[in-house]
């Protein structure tokens, strides 16, 4: 199988973790996002947070991380299960035509 081959289950892979993390993970990583950045706006400005700009822009950093790093997770393991699923596919026909040009 070529490298152009390879690519397109891993994109396709990549394609099924993104739209599986808007369809599972989107909102509980804005939300801890959102958490974190709360957490850190407390410890650099004093507990309790005032709804100052720099806070909120502070919690909207938090969220933004979240939402990154949890799509980037999906989309690396998505991509990865395409690829091996491809290699996969392409042992298994390989296998087969040993098997039978042997007999």
């Amino acid at each position: 199988m070529t490298t152009t081959n390879r690519r397109t289950p891993t994109l396709v892979g990549a394609g099924v973790g993104l739209a599986l993390f808007f369809a599972l993970a989107l909102l509980p990583s804005l939300l801890y996002g959102g958490y974190a950045g709360v957490l850190l706006a407390g410890g650099i400005f004093g507990n309790p947070v005032k709804a100052t700009l720099a806070v909120r822009g502070l919690i909207v950093f938090g969220m933004v991380m979240g939402v990154t790093s949890v799509a980037s997770l999906f989309a690396v393991a998505g991509a990865a299960a395409g690829a091996a699923l491809s290699i996969l596919a392409s042992a298994a026909p390989a296998a087969k035509a040993k098997e039978h040009g042997a007999s």
